[in-house]
């Protein structure tokens, strides 16, 4: 019997699909806590200001950037500032910069080897290029609806 008014096909494609990124998610997770000390949100921060000019972001930018709502981006650099991974500095009266800090580089640079053969191991690894050329598509495909398809904050 289909639940959800889904038929066995499209429930077997989201159940094996949803569990897929909910293990993935949790096996990243556990491979960074174990390697480096940082959460998977510290390791995603991390490499978005690695990656921004001048390793520095507006807080809302790296919100957007990340997906994530303010009050999550909020908690996220209140607690990576603290550990010193990132700095926070005013831009004009009311906007704030997120910036990478040398201990943040340095953490991110300890914490990448790891984390990329962990990724390459339990992802790349399993698909021909072929079928990660498909996978890449087919996730873009539904990232971009799900992007397009956001409420306004």
């Amino acid at each position: 019997m289909a639940q959800l008014g889904l038929t066995e096909r499209e429930l077997r494609a989201w159940r094996t699909s949803f569990r897929m990124v909910e293990l993935l998610r949790a096996r990243i997770e556990q491979q960074l806590q174990a390697d480096s000390g940082l959460s998977n949100a510290d390791y995603t921060v991390l490499a978005l200001l690695s990656e921004a000019p001048d390793r520095r972001m507006r807080s809302y930018e790296l919100g957007r950037a990340a997906g994530w709502e303010k009050s999550r981006m909020h908690h996220q650099l209140t607690r990576m500032s603290r550990r010193g991974l990132i700095a926070r500095e005013r831009c004009g009266s009311r906007g704030i910069y997120s910036v990478l800090t040398e201990v943040g580089l340095a953490a991110l640079k300890e914490a990448v080897p790891g984390h990329a053969q962990e990724v390459r191991r339990l992802f790349i690894e399993r698909l021909t290029p072929e079928e990660l050329e498909q996978f890449a598509d087919l996730a873009t495909k539904i990232l971009s609806n799900l992007e397009a398809d956001q409420p306004p904050r």
